[in-house]
């Protein structure tokens, strides 16, 4: 299905995919209903942080991964034939501190524990040294240390009988998961040569392994096109300058480009960049920013209505739990400790999204729904705190629900990728 796309894509076509790069069930969900009206696959990928053989930060591994998805996909009504599941940063970034033999083989554990989960669509990123690495870490090495993970993932196919149906993305240039953790003001795009070199390693890397068959499905390669975000700005898509690197596309026998940390551009840099060959649109951090973003319009309108016994608190919770655990955010907004509660809440870095999972938090928000699902929101307060939604409501094309709610706020973002890739 893939490769088609890209085939498309690469001869012209205005086509692309985008990737949810979420574990959050309302996120899911959203999507899953965005591809069924769309009628379109949806991909699915988990990081290697968020997913892997030891439970990750979700406490999932890639086959409870998989499960979850496929009981969401049940209950949306999406057959689960038109999901792809993706890893992404598959290699040995969990274990950057360790020697990299011991990193390599756990890294290579986690790629045979996505394939043999039903994973398809597979991100060899080698990017990172290891603890015993020479600095700056060589392209050779990387794209050798690429080639054996990718011997193990065909190990796992051919073991569980799913030879050639394994797709690849490589490249060295990947952006920080989750945007920059500094001010950005300007981003150098992938130099085209750079990229010609990134492919010409990894292709002899995987000849001397005998992987021809497997680079024949090597579908995308990350580059960086000139777009990320911080904190509190965008860089936007600014096609003249990717003139060169969109022209290499015509060269990579196959292989379109993947762009990662694509959330908060506009719809036409979205259209521009799919028209770019940069068919693979990463999106992660806009998901949860418009689910927190429900969630807190939710709370204010819980604050405003009378007669709820006990509220949920939902913005204060997190607060004081983010404050309690500050490991997710602490490192990210180094900024002065006035500034940090707005960090905190309203970064389009989202480090918030890491904190709905906490029991705490999770409480507040049962507790919020519960609380505003007995009776529909008054139309005052609906066009107060989701306008764009009242309107929707209004018109009868959407259930005036907590949950419904939630779901149509994340759908404006999934709706601009999906414009973008299936309705040029």
């Amino acid at each position: 299905m893939l490769q088609e796309l890209i085939r498309a894509n690469l001869g012209g076509e205005a086509r692309g995919i985008y990737a949810i790069c979420s574990a959050h069930g309302l996120v899911l969900e959203a999507a899953m209903e965005q591809a069924l009206a769309d009628d379109t696959p949806l991909l699915i990928e988990a990081t290697a942080n968020q997913v892997n053989q030891f439970g990750g930060y979700t406490g999932m591994q890639p086959a409870d991964f998989f499960d979850y998805v496929a009981t969401l996909a049940e209950r949306t009504g999406l057959d689960a034939s038109r999901i792809i599941l993706g890893g992404d940063h598959l290699g040995p970034v969990c274990w950057q501190n360790e020697p990299a033999a011991e990193a390599m083989a756990k890294a290579r554990d986690l790629i045979d524990a996505y394939v043999t989960a039903g994973f398809s669509k597979i991100h060899l990123d080698c990017s990172m040294p290891c603890a015993d690495d020479a600095l700056p870490l060589a392209d050779a090495v990387i794209a050798e240390r690429a080639a054996d993970l990718c011997r193990a993932a065909e190990d796992a196919a051919a073991r569980c009988g799913k030879s050639g149906q394994v797709v690849y993305v490589i490249g060295t240039e990947v952006p920080p998961p989750g945007g920059a953790k500094e001010a950005i003001t300007e981003l150098e795009v992938t130099r085209p040569e750079h990229a010609r070199n990134t492919i010409e390693l990894h292709q002899r890397a995987f000849a001397e392994r005998g992987l021809d068959a497997a680079w024949s499905r090597v579908v995308g390669l990350v580059v960086q096109p000139g777009v990320e975000f911080d904190h509190t700005a965008i860089i936007d898509y600014q096609p003249h300058k990717a003139t060169e690197l969109k022209a290499l596309a015509q060269e990579t026998g196959g292989i379109a480009f993947e762009a990662h940390s694509t959330d908060y551009q506009t719809d036409a840099a979205y259209q521009q960049l799919v028209r770019d060959h940069f068919a693979i649109l990463k999106v992660g951090p806009q998901l949860t920013f418009a689910l927190r973003e429900a969630l807190f319009a939710l709370s204010y309108i819980e604050d405003e209505l009378p007669g709820i016994g006990e509220k949920s608190n939902l913005r204060a919770v997190c607060e004081a739990r983010m404050q309690a655990q500050p490991g997710y955010w602490q490192s990210f907004y180094e900024v002065a400790p006035d500034q940090q509660p707005l960090y905190r809440r309203y970064s389009y870095s989202d480090r918030i999204r890491y904190y709905w999972p906490d029991n705490a938090v999770n409480a507040a928000v049962n507790t919020l729904l519960d609380n505003l699902s007995g009776a529909p929101i008054p139309l005052p307060l609906l066009s107060q705190f989701f306008p764009q939604e009242y309107h929707l409501v209004r018109e009868g094309q959407l259930e005036n629900a907590p949950r419904a709610l939630i779901k149509a706020r994340i759908r404006q973002v999934t709706a601009a990728y999906a414009n973008a890739c299936w309705k040029q």
